[in-house]
């Protein structure tokens, strides 16, 4: 599975409406080209019973993080949901509606043949565990596992691709599959920013919040004429990876007007996170977040050549040449 093969399910926000050409369609929202654990069309089967097995053994890469490999199944697999945690994990439990980051492996039953993994691909999968957007089988079985846990779970077709299976992975409608996945992470609507505290000492610059416990930053504006630039600085710096332009990212923002502090958009306030490319958002946030890393709280401050200048999105509430401020903790990179 490519990113552009999620199907992550984005709230709508202001951020993602404009600076696109025209097209809001996401990246993740285009036709797969590779099998993934994406949900089918449909997803309507009632919860499974969880058992215990029977599962193939995980035969090689039996660390955490590592590519597995795993037995073909023997005899005849479960029509429930097996599910089996290989590595415990110490970090949060994984609810209903969180974004899990992680790496799989999947493969067929019956033959052994793996269908996809992200291993190869260096890049773990990060999708919400919401119906619709993920493969029920894979909803159920992680809910309640932590980060840092490796799961071994099969899932049989009323539960994964239906009787319709996936032609393009080779996938038949009678296949049950099995899965194993390394949690790396898992985020929700209290997820913040995690990092160092950088000194915000310029007085001409709005200054933010660094709370970190889920609930929207201040962000107090100073009665001084707007920068006629971009400014894009941390407010507190995180350690993971860079963003680079041909990123998504997963977020948590919020947006005030400079003019009057006013916020007009906010992930806090509709309490869902949202994720996109940099390719799709204004060019004010896209070339404020590349560079920054994963894990931290940056302000941005977009001019209107960079925002929504004379065509601020209708029903926004936004006027036309606004100066627009938001606060952004970059939450995981896609």
């Amino acid at each position: 599975m490519r990113r552009r093969s999620l199907l992550i399910a984005v709230p709508a926000g202001l951020v993602t409406v404009a600076g696109c050409g025209g097209d809001n369609k996401s990246d993740s929202s285009k036709a797969s080209d590779s099998a993934s654990p994406s949900a089918p069309a449909t997803s309507a089967a009632p919860p499974p019973k969880i058992v215990g097995g029977p599962l193939p053994a995980v035969t090689a890469g039996t660390k955490f993080g590592e590519k597995p490999a795993v037995a073909k199944g023997s005899g005849d697999p479960s029509k429930q949901l097996a599910v089996k945690t290989l590595i415990a994990g110490g970090g949060k439990a994984v609810a209903e509606n969180d974004y899990v980051q992680a790496h799989y492996l999947g493969q067929v039953w019956s033959t052994g043949k793996v269908f996809d993994n992200s291993y190869d691909r260096k890049t773990p999968l990060l999708i919400q565990l919401a119906e619709g957007s993920i493969i029920d089988g894979w909803r159920y079985a992680l809910q309640g596992k932590k980060v840092g846990s490796r799961v071994l779970f099969s899932v049989p077709p009323t539960w994964g691709y239906g009787k319709e299976g996936n032609s393009q992975a080779g996938i038949k409608g009678t296949d049950t599959l099995v899965f194993v996945a390394d949690i790396q992470g898992a985020f929700n609507a209290s997820s913040s920013a995690k990092g160092t505290e950088v000194p915000q000492n310029d007085a001409s610059l709005p200054k933010v919040g660094t709370n970190t416990d889920g609930k929207a930053p201040s962000i107090d504006i100073p009665k001084k004429d707007a920068p006629t630039g971009l400014v894009s600085k941390y407010v507190i710096e995180g350690d993971g990876e860079t963003v680079a332009a041909k990123d998504s990212v997963l977020v948590q923002y919020k947006g005030v007007f400079w003019d009057n502090g006013k916020e007009f958009d906010s992930t806090y306030g509709r309490k869902a996170l949202t994720s996109f490319g940099l390719q799709q958002v204004v060019k004010g946030w896209a070339q404020g977040l590349e560079g920054k890393k994963v894990g931290s709280r940056v302000l941005i401050v977009v001019p209107p050549k960079l925002g929504y200048g004379d065509k601020p999105p209708a029903g926004s509430g936004i006027k036309k040449d606004s100066v627009l401020v938001f606060s952004v903790d970059i939450l995981a990179k896609m």
